[in-house]
């Protein structure tokens, strides 16, 4: 089967389950919209997730030099992103994202077939497992930013509610999808969960990054762009935590300092190929 035909046929598997997601978890009332994913309907995700995976193990693995790009990046988080979400739906009911998720993916699929990127003639071990540890640690922190937004979004909906019927926020108050969260409290303790480990993968990325920098360019550090940005998400992740554990720190302050880690790493990792490929129009 042709590459483009794979690309087609995966990113229209995404968007149909995109459109059965909104029609059934958004736009339908709480009480008929079904409870958590059915069978069929997770084995469904599962489709277009083989062939998003195939195409992007022809992309990076199958060639003596692969070629990687802010497409493939982009391509690579979204199939993480869809991913654990998949996985998640077995613990928590987190269905009402998946149609957020599912169109991204289903766009971020299509982009290698345009931006193809830029070849690299580095090919060993070690910048290839850079290379995935990057887009782990992104695809991670993108869910936890999903995590965050998703809860302030249901703060203000509860707090907002609550104070126009001169009642405490409650849970009961949400409709839709929104309606069979779990427990804030349950979201924040998963959305930390996932910026520690994202937090571990910002770390190892760096560290694989300094030992692929020595051996290329014989200096660990060089104070490029993407050095800098990346260093800078490091810390803002490293304050969150220590102001979590410290200081007690969630809410709005928590989604501050993930969004602010999330654009750096977004600079680090795919904003310069973005910039070169697109902008610059090197090939």
């Amino acid at each position: 089967m042709p590459d483009i035909v794979i690309h087609v046929v995966a990113s229209a598997l995404y968007a149909a389950l995109a459109l059965h997601f909104w029609n059934t978890r958004w736009r339908r009332r709480a009480d008929a919209a079904a409870a958590g994913l059915q069978g069929w309907e997770r084995m469904a995700i599962l489709a277009p997730l083989a062939l998003h995976a195939l195409l992007l193990y022809q992309i990076l693995v199958a060639p003596a030099t692969p070629r990687f790009g802010f497409a493939f990046a982009l391509s690579a988080t979204l199939w993480l992103v869809v991913s654990i979400y998949w996985l998640e739906s077995l613990f928590v009911n987190l269905e009402g994202v998946l149609p957020v998720a599912l169109s991204l993916a289903a766009l971020c699929s299509l982009l290698t077939v345009w931006f193809p990127g830029l070849p690299r003639e580095a090919t060993s071990f070690d910048f290839r497992l850079h290379l995935l540890l990057s887009i782990f640690a992104t695809g991670v922190l993108t869910v936890a930013l999903l995590h965050a937004l998703l809860m302030a979004v249901a703060d203000r909906l509860l707090h907002g509610a609550g104070s126009r019927m001169g009642t405490p926020a409650s849970g009961g108050l949400l409709a839709g999808p929104l309606a069979r969260l779990p427990p804030l409290l349950t979201l924040e303790r998963l959305l930390f969960r996932l910026i520690e480990i994202s937090f571990i993968l910002l770390t190892l990325t760096l560290a694989t990054g300094l030992n692929l920098s020595e051996a290329l360019f014989g200096r660990a550090l060089r104070f490029n762009h993407e050095t800098v940005f990346a260093l800078i998400a490091w810390a803002a992740f490293a304050i969150l935590l220590v102001g979590r554990h410290a200081y007690g720190w969630r809410g709005r302050t928590a989604l501050r300092w993930t969004l602010a880690g999330f654009m750096f790493v977004i600079l680090a990792n795919i904003g310069s190929t973005f910039v070169l490929e697109v902008i610059l129009g090197r090939t």
